[in-house]
C-alpha cells in the first residue's frame, strides 16, 4: 500500500486525507441519526396520556428520556402550555428551525469532500501525464520506459484512488441528505398534531 501512494505521488496524501474525514462524518452522522430514532407515534400515545392526565413532568421525563427531534419540539411546546394557541405554535416552530442545522450538521462539509477526491484524482492524472510527456520530451521516445511508466502510473493511480473515495462518500452524502428531507418532512407535518394535542390538553395541565 505504502509503495502504491509513493507511485500515485503527493496528490494521493490528500486523497487519503479526504477519505478520513469523510469516514469520521459518516460515522458521526449515522451515530447521530441511530439515536434519535424512536417509534413517533407510540411516544406521542405515551405523551397524550400523560398530558391528557395533566402530568406535564411526567411528559417532560419521557422527552427527556428518549432525545430526538420530536421530543425536542414537543418539549419546547410544554414549557409553553399556558401560552395561547398561536404561541404554542411560535414556541414548536421556533424548536422545529433549531433541529434542521443539527440534522444537516457536516453535510455539506461531506459534498464537498466528495467532489474534491474527484478533483484531486483529476489533478494526479494531469500531473501524470505531464512527467509522462516531459521524459517523452527530454529523452524522446527511445528514451527510459521506467520513467514513463511511473508517469502513467501516477496518473492511473491517482484517478482510481479519487473515484473509490469519492463514490462511497457521494453515495453516504445522498442518502444522509435523503434522511435529512426525510426528518423535516415529518416535523412539518408533526406540528399542527403537537399543538392541537397541547391545545386539547391544556385544561388537564
Amino acid at each position: 500500500m505504502l509503495e502504491m501512494f509513493q507511485k500515485g505521488g503527493p496528490v494521493m496524501y490528500f486523497i487519503l486525507l479526504c477519505s478520513l474525514v469523510a469516514a469520521v462524518i459518516i460515522i458521526e452522522r449515522l451515530i447521530y441519526f441511530r439515536r434519535i430514532r424512536v417509534d413517533e407515534d407510540a411516544l406521542l400515545a405515551r405523551l397524550k396520556a400523560s398530558l391528557a392526565k395533566g402530568h406535564a413532568e411526567e411528559a417532560l421525563a419521557i422527552c427527556e428520556a428518549n432525545p430526538s427531534p420530536i421530543t425536542n419540539l414537543m418539549r419546547a411546546g410544554i414549557d409553553n402550555r399556558h401560552e395561547p394557541k398561536q404561541v404554542i405554535r411560535e414556541a414548536v416552530l421556533d424548536a422545529a428551525n433549531l433541529e434542521i442545522p443539527r440534522l444537516e450538521r457536516f453535510l455539506s462539509t461531506l459534498g464537498t469532500v466528495g467532489n474534491l477526491a474527484t478533483l484531486l484524482g483529476l489533478l494526479g492524472t494531469v500531473t501524470g501525464n505531464i512527467k509522462s510527456f516531459g521524459v517523452i520530451g527530454q529523452l524522446g521516445v527511445v528514451g527510459d520506459p521506467g520513467l514513463l511508466a511511473r508517469g502513467i502510473a501516477e496518473a492511473l493511480l491517482t484517478t482510481a484512488f479519487g473515484l473509490i473515495v469519492a463514490i462511497p462518500v457521494i453515495f453516504f452524502y445522498n442518502l444522509l441528505v435523503t434522511r435529512v428531507n426525510n426528518v423535516i418532512t415529518r416535523l412539518e407535518s408533526r406540528v399542527n398534531q403537537l399543538v392541537t394535542l397541547l391545545e386539547g390538553s391544556k385544561n388537564a395541565l
